[in-house]
């Protein structure tokens, strides 16, 4: 009933008011959620992007190292041969086997300088390839963390359609495992071979 600037309003009309009042809540709760969700998933995206790119650079210097040790290998590999006929020129006749004796002894030494050289070449390039490798497993526990995000925001978009809060939950569920995946690969954690002893607990640095 309405006169004399007096507006009377019935049970339904509150009960419509509080509806809407709700809905706007609860769709203004899920684009929250959503913009925080997308945030942290791009800063998870920038560090997958990041660790990979890591490990191809590692994997290319391991790459250039162990060139490094071939030819330092196959240099001593040229110094084995002049050795060896240096040997075999002692037991030659009517030759001084003194002075080849002083060219197998200098090759010798040689030989040793160049087999340190081509094993610290493969130390270091089997290390460049361990940190290529960490990196990269790094980079699948980023991507996971990042796909986690993505499908909690998928999650709270059919939320906002259905207005079902059991899906509102979930998202939160998943959004929350996909935070503590980036959070494990923040720390170098790897839980999945910490739980099954298969893998290192914690990855290197």
């Amino acid at each position: 009933m309405s006169g004399h600037g007096f507006h009377v309003h019935g049970p339904h009309d509150h009960a419509v008011e509080h509806a809407a009042h709700s809905a706007d809540k609860f769709s203004g709760n899920i684009a929250v959620t959503t913009a925080i969700l997308a945030t942290v998933g791009a800063l998870f995206g920038y560090q997958g992007g990041a660790t990979q790119n890591e490990a191809a650079l590692y994997k290319n210097n391991a790459a250039i190292d162990k060139t490094q040790a071939a030819n330092s290998w196959n240099y001593y590999q040229a110094k084995s041969n002049k050795q060896n006929l240096a040997e075999l020129a002692m037991t030659l006749p009517n030759v001084d086997p003194e002075k080849y004796k002083a060219e197998v002894a200098r090759y010798r030494s040689e030989k040793e300088d160049i087999k340190k050289d081509a094993e610290k070449w493969e130390a270091s390039s089997a290390e460049w390839n361990k940190k290529s490798d960490a990196a990269l497993h790094q980079h699948h526990q980023w991507a996971l963390a990042t796909t986690a995000e993505q499908i909690a925001i998928s999650l709270a978009a059919i939320t906002l359609l259905t207005h079902r809060r059991w899906l509102l939950y979930t998202a939160y569920a998943v959004a929350g495992a996909g935070i503590a995946l980036g959070l494990f690969a923040a720390l170098h954690i790897d839980p999945i071979g910490a739980l099954t002893g298969s893998g290192v607990a914690a990855l290197p640095h």
